[in-house]
């Protein structure tokens, strides 16, 4: 059974349904750990990494709408200087990872996500712009489409670009073209001094002193297009239901969304893609420091699995045994960032 696969101190939350059936959904743990709230199945958790999913079909509804197009170019949608950042990076590269624009965190280095706010004050990240001074100034990784290398700045700029067009705040726009629609009541890029009621703090081990701590000095006050939305167990399967039924965008751009995109065959436009069951099966993924979450939907075996941690839980390791008991040709898993 799934619900022995879950590690005995796990928390969050666990979802597998398939065909019709549900075969866990169980949330574990604790929402606030001094005060011994519970996780429930409806608790809003923030994802990291996970909301590039939201900004790639917020670009690809404004590519459909004819605002926007995949070939057209950073210098001619953004008005500040870009100095060394070629204006000629497109926004197809831009989705997919391939710009080369200069990354503010290269996971590829290592170092801790925390590091970044050392002399820039974490509380005065709440917006995309925010952003703009951690990589103005530094060169191009390299050539804008010569590779894949997965890319921060890449999906801030994608939100910078959502602003440009629309005149909207990001987040804004997402709630209007994609929440609101789907009925994803509980999805929001919430201020972390400034959270609802049902969100679940996110905790990070301290080893030498052995406890956690709240991982509030650690990520920016409010989520950007790189990521930083919260959201709920159930707003994510409204998110994979409303995207496949083409509410979100047309069947043509889903089937684009979950085709490789790149050489290395991993990723679409903003969805992971593994090769399984002879077939690529889209995922979305975020981890940062206390933070967990992954989630896949498989159309053909109407496959919907979504793991949410919020102490940093390794999920990867716990979603590869779970594909492993539907099938046969699942690799091994690998932690997010190797």
């Amino acid at each position: 059974m799934v619900t022995q696969l879950v590690p005995q101190d796990y928390s969050g939350v666990v979802s597998v349904k398939r065909k019709g059936e549900v075969i866990i959904e169980e949330a574990f743990g604790y929402a606030d750990m001094p005060n011994k709230r519970p996780n429930r199945l409806d608790t809003i958790f923030v994802t990291a990494s996970a909301g590039k999913a939201f900004t790639a079909v917020g670009i690809l509804r404004l590519i459909e709408q004819g605002k926007l197009g995949f070939d057209s170019q950073i210098g001619g949608l953004l008005a500040f200087d870009l100095k060394r950042i070629d204006t000629g990076i497109t926004v197809r590269e831009l989705l997919t990872h391939t710009s080369g624009i200069p990354d503010y965190f290269d996971e590829s280095k290592g170092g801790e996500y925390a590091d970044l706010f050392r002399d820039f004050p974490n509380y005065r990240i709440r917006k995309n712009s925010d952003f703009i001074p951690f990589f103005i100034d530094l060169p191009m990784m390299y050539p804008r489409g010569t590779k894949f290398h997965y890319n921060q700045t890449g999906y801030v700029t994608l939100g910078l670009i959502i602003e440009a067009v629309t005149g909207l705040p990001f987040d804004e726009f997402l709630t209007r073209e994609v929440f609101t629609p789907c009925g994803m009541d509980g999805t929001w890029y919430h201020e972390y001094d400034r959270l609802p009621a049902n969100c679940a703090n996110v905790y990070i081990y301290d080893k030498p002193r052995n406890e956690y701590y709240t991982n509030i000095y650690s990520s920016g006050a409010k989520g950007t297009g790189d990521g930083g939305v919260f959201t709920t167990l159930g707003d994510v399967e409204r998110f994979w239901r409303n995207l496949y039924a083409g509410n979100i965008v047309s069947q043509d751009m889903l089937r684009q969304m979950t085709t490789p995109q790149v050489s290395t065959n991993t990723f679409g436009y903003g969805l992971w893609l593994e090769h399984t069951a002879g077939r690529y099966i889209p995922h979305f993924e975020g981890c940062e420091d206390g933070i967990s979450f992954w989630s896949a939907y498989d159309e053909t075996e109407d496959l919907l699995v979504t793991l949410i941690s919020n102490k940093g839980d390794n999920i990867w390791k716990l979603e590869r045994e779970i594909m492993k008991m539907i099938y046969d040709d699942i690799p091994p898993y690998f932690e997010y960032g190797e």
